[in-house]
């Protein structure tokens, strides 16, 4: 199936390749939040949208056109999410980051964006903005994924903390709020633990949990292996993208470019497999050795609808774990965005925004230097606060 072009299969490779597509698709259940992976295609039946999908690949003039950059004036408009900056890392790889500086006068910390399982930088378009409204606010590509090179060695829980050690490194001694979505959670968590000390705060947004029993049942291991190999076959196909158009229409044109050219390509599905290898097994680690934040303030917000990765028999349970993790800091915060699936970035960017400027906020005042006062240090408690459909709390 190595190198299957739509336009010109044969019968009995699309048959194959259907069937694949039917089985992935009618085991909505499996897909959790582990995966990272971007919306499916909305508003169709798993027939309708193969075929949409399928129909839309047919022409190689309409596949070449989609998969070249725009060429207009607005392209060289200064870019959604910031310059680009390349960050080294000790063993010689480079990883691409984006930065939006904020304000010359701002005294705010840092803000730096982790990613989901199989995500680049561009899905946190929406947010990212509002954040670089008042502080400099960072986004990068893991190894592998976007224009990141990829990592020659494995690409475990470890390894992809360290890595975004080295982006904190870069960008200079702190202090730093990381924001971590899905499988982003576990590895800000871990690269917190690493140097508690620059870390001002954490904001976890739908993160995946190390309580989530179904994760590491035989039902979900097999369907992780068989989605994993489908994803790998469409990447070589040149269709995933096809598959997530609601995904690209929410995105700002430049950045729905990027996500397009660079976030479904097979080196970003083949780095997705090697994480995926040891990620569920590392993970499970954590259950008896979580990592050791003290206490960081840390806000967990949490989807109040099921979907995208999360089905509704998974919803409630993940909730209370969300929950429950809030407690464990003394200055934690359990938020439910109402409003919002598992890509509560994308479906309500101006709460995910709001509690990291919150966070900073009540972990403040900050001075000129990026320090805080000791007297700064006060005591939340533990808050749990549901966003209402109109955005009240």
């Amino acid at each position: 199936m190595v190198g299957v072009a739509y336009g010109g299969m044969s019968n009995r490779r699309a048959v194959v390749l259907r069937i694949r597509f039917l089985l992935e698709s009618h085991t909505e259940h499996a897909r959790t939040v582990a995966l990272g992976l971007p919306p499916s295609c909305p508003g169709h039946t798993v027939v309708r949208c193969w075929n949409h999908c399928r129909a839309a690949h047919l022409g190689p003039s309409r596949r070449k056109a989609e998969s070249l950059p725009k060429t207009d004036s607005a392209s060289f408009a200064p870019h959604t999410q910031g310059d680009s900056v390349w960050v080294p890392t000790t063993d010689g790889r480079a990883l691409h980051a984006m930065v939006l500086p904020g304000p010359r006068d701002s005294a705010a910390p840092t803000v730096v964006f982790e990613s989901g399982a199989a995500v680049n930088r561009s899905l946190w378009a929406l947010v990212q903005p509002l954040v670089g409204q008042w502080s400099r606010a960072i986004v990068y590509d893991r190894s592998g994924l976007g224009r990141s090179a990829p990592d020659p060695d494995s690409r475990t829980l470890a390894r992809m903390t360290e890595d975004l050690g080295a982006v904190l490194d870069h960008f200079g001694p702190g202090p730093y709020v990381l924001v971590g979505h899905s499988a982003g959670g576990p590895i800000t968590r871990g690269a917190a633990a690493a140097n508690p000390a620059r870390v001002a705060g954490l904001v976890l947004v739908d993160p995946t949990e190390e309580g989530q029993n179904a994760l590491y049942s035989r039902e979900f291991r097999a369907f992780e292996r068989r989605m994993l190999k489908v994803l790998v076959l469409a990447a070589r196909a040149r269709v995933l993208p096809v598959f997530y158009r609601s995904t690209l229409r929410a995105l700002p044109q430049d950045a729905r470019a990027d996500m397009r050219t660079e976030g479904f390509t097979a080196q970003a599905m083949r780095t997705f497999v090697a994480q995926q290898q040891t990620f569920i097994d590392e993970l499970a680690e954590y259950r008896e050795h979580p990592p050791e934040l003290g206490d960081l303030a840390v806000t967990v917000i949490s989807a109040g609808r099921a979907g995208n990765g999360v089905s509704p028999k998974l919803r409630a349970p993940l909730n209370a774990l969300h929950a429950h993790s809030a407690t464990r800091s003394p200055r934690g915060r359990h938020v439910v965005a109402e409003r919002s699936d598992h890509y509560v970035l994308l479906c309500e960017p101006h709460v995910v925004a709001e509690e990291v400027r919150r966070l900073v906020d009540t972990t403040g005042p900050w001075q000129g230097d990026g320090s805080r006062p000791d007297s700064a240090d006060a005591d939340t408690g533990g808050v749990t606060e549901e966003i209402s459909p109109n955005g009240s709390v």
